[in-house]
């Protein structure tokens, strides 16, 4: 079963994108911080992780750039999924390892196609 890594601050968003990904038939685990979400995608080598950018103690930008350079980790994709809309939010996220980023409101579809897409490489 394809294990998807959902890195958010936020219950709520969590929640949602749990109960989407978990109707699709894939396995979710969550982080609710940077730092927990770096330590779970070591221990638990998700297919995929969706990351928040937005977030105590480490930020997403700091956490995808480990994930995506550690030594364990580094084969893992990251999705930045963040309200950060900005042209250099894009950029950065880019430079730090990503391999996707989308923006909140998240369209369930768009979503969907993504993860999908990069799932597929």
């Amino acid at each position: 079963m394809t294990k998807v890594l959902v890195v958010d601050d936020s219950p709520t968003e969590i929640y949602q994108f749990k109960d989407l990904l978990e109707s699709m038939g894939y396995e979710v685990i969550t982080a609710e911080n940077g730092r927990d979400g770096v330590a779970l995608a070591a221990a638990e080598q998700p297919d995929i992780v969706l990351m928040d950018i937005v977030m105590p103690d480490m930020n997403g930008f700091q956490a995808t750039r480990q994930i995506c350079r550690g030594e364990s980790t580094s084969h893992i994709p990251v999705v930045i999924v963040s309200s950060k809309d900005q042209e250099t939010d894009k950029v950065w996220g880019e430079r730090q390892g990503a391999s996707g980023y989308i923006t909140k409101p998240v369209d369930r579809q768009v979503l969907v196609a993504v993860v999908e897409k990069i799932l597929k490489l």
